[in-house]
């Protein structure tokens, strides 16, 4: 898939995702559609840049969990996405570990969708 496509994708899934938490969790705000896209365009380079560091630091935990810290590293990337762009916020840490489960759950839901596209998609030659 198109590296475009996917990085749309991925945004856009960031994108609903913090707006279904603003919906769900009351202490979950933003001011405005455009702080809304800075948050997910912010999330989105956080996943990809800042998680992968985090992990790798602590995979002996991760190991140790079996996976289950995994979870407060995605909770650290909420966190500072809130922490990093002004005019998002997440309140305290039963709304960053909400926000965190709607994400992960929207994204999943995104990623089912594009890999059942893709494979009933005809190949192109």
């Amino acid at each position: 898939m198109d590296i475009a496509i996917r990085v749309g994708l991925g945004w856009g899934g960031n994108l609903l995702a913090l707006a279904l938490a603003s919906r769900l969790i009351d202490s979950v705000t933003f001011d405005g559609f455009g702080k809304l896209a800075i948050a997910a365009a912010v999330l989105s380079i956080v996943n990809l840049v800042i998680k992968p560091l985090l992990a790798l630091v602590s995979c002996v935990l991760i190991i140790l969990t079996l996976g289950l810290f995994l979870f407060v590293v995605n909770m650290a990337c909420v966190a500072l996405t809130a922490w990093l762009v002004p005019g998002f916020g997440v309140g305290g840490f039963w709304s960053v570990a909400g926000t965190t489960v709607i994400v992960w759950f929207v994204n999943l839901l995104v990623n089912a969708a594009v890999s059942r596209a893709r494979h009933e998609l005809p190949r192109r030659a």
